[in-house]
């Protein structure tokens, strides 16, 4: 596969880097961080620095180190990153509204709230 020119185009990362980020699971739920609403934002530079903004269901999640380091790890896999900054925030807090509908399926929840 072919290095992309991110000085050229740094959009054509994200859609690789969220493919990447949904396989990253909270091994307490059934559902990829992504469809479960944990990511908030992913700001890719043209020199191909990433910089990925997410929470997590709560400060004291058991996996508040690992999730994020699973991230980043995940992120500089993607051929055409050159770094990356796992940013953790909790403003906004995380609530059950976040869940993709594809989530909410997935974890029985109604889809039509």
């Amino acid at each position: 596969m072919a290095e992309i020119d991110t000085a050229k185009d740094p959009k054509e990362l994200r859609e690789p880097i969220m493919a990447a980020l949904s396989t990253v699971y909270d091994p307490e739920v059934p559902v990829n961080i992504v469809e479960f609403g944990l990511v908030y934002g992913l700001d890719i530079a043209p020199d191909g620095q990433v910089n990925l903004t997410m929470s997590l269901t709560s400060p004291s999640c058991p996996s508040a180190a690992s999730i994020p380091k699973e991230c980043e790890t995940k992120i500089l896999a993607v051929p055409g990153v050159k770094g990356c900054n796992v940013n953790v925030v909790w403003d906004p807090p995380w609530g059950a509204e976040m869940i993709s509908p594809t989530g909410r399926k997935k974890l029985g929840m109604d889809v039509d709230e």
